[in-house]
């Protein structure tokens, strides 16, 4: 007579996937222990200093006075990154996809570029702090002058690298598609594209972390929402661990953004070298 496999026993058994999962975490950590004990060493230095210098809480908060305010202040902390988070991210879209497009513009057209791209270098000396209140004039203290401001810190970067990376294109491909009839649009994406696309996302990480920039200083400007209108307020209030915990999500934000750009780089130029990368 057979004896029934206890169920405890079978359940306890990990998967293949499980397995792997953990050996990945496990070897993520390993190769990013120089940062993370980095980071803790500054932690626990900034920590010791405080308190051996009795520093007053309002100039310098000690990290566990800022997880304190992670604890006391998490709900108001989420509701504001929640409005800056959908402003850097329309910003990063829109002002990313009118520099790709002016980009293919002037390739295709010198005399466009030698009109229009002057104007945009002109455009971007304009310290961006001077724009966002004719812009809120303008449009508002609504959601469109965070977006525009988002949008045109992404955009002269992006311009810039994805003209150049057009450019980069092998002029023996070129003469090749050019023997074969090929089409403005054929050499476009067959050609020109790809050699762009490394340009293309050197400017894309840039304009990552920016877009969460321009966000916050376009509510610095009359907003009542955000994470930038909570830093003013933390500032005003003299609640310096607020202060000092709504820097940490900003920055979070940046990361996730660049984190998330560096993932698709991988995933679509996948000839470039890892060295590079």
């Amino acid at each position: 007579m057979s004896q029934a496999v206890p169920i405890r026993a079978v359940a306890a058994e990990p998967t293949d996937e499980h397995y792997s999962f953990r050996v990945r975490a496990i070897q993520f950590l390993y190769d990013k222990r120089p940062v993370i004990l980095t980071t803790l060493g500054l932690l626990l230095i900034w920590q010791v200093g405080v308190t051996v210098f009795n520093v007053p809480v309002y100039m310098a908060p000690s990290p566990i006075d800022i997880i304190g305010a992670f604890q006391a202040n998490g709900m108001t902390l989420w509701r504001n990154t929640l409005p800056t988070l959908l402003e850097a991210s329309l910003g990063f879209i829109v002002g990313n996809l009118v520099a790709i497009l002016l980009a293919v513009w002037f390739v295709h057209s010198p005399t466009a570029e030698r009109a229009v791209y002057p104007i945009a270098v002109f455009v971007k000396a304009i310290p961006i702090i001077a724009v966002a209140p004719i812009l809120v004039l303008i449009f508002g203290n609504g959601l469109t002058p965070k977006i525009i401001i988002a949008g045109l810190i992404c955009f002269f970067p992006t311009l810039v690298n994805m003209v150049q990376g057009l450019k980069s294109a092998s002029p023996a491909m070129l003469d090749l598609m050019r023997v074969l009839s090929a089409s403005p649009s054929e050499v476009l994406w067959k050609v020109r594209l790809p050699s762009a696309l490394p340009f293309l996302f050197a400017a894309l990480k840039i304009a990552a972390t920016s877009c969460v920039m321009g966000a916050i200083v376009a509510e610095w400007i009359g907003s009542t929402f955000g994470l930038g209108a909570l830093i003013i307020d933390s500032t005003y209030n003299f609640r310096s661990p607020l202060l000092y915990a709504t820097v940490v999500v900003a920055a979070m934000l940046a990361v996730a953004i660049f984190s998330m750009v560096s993932f698709v780089e991988r995933r679509v130029i996948r000839w470039k070298p890892v060295a590079t990368q």
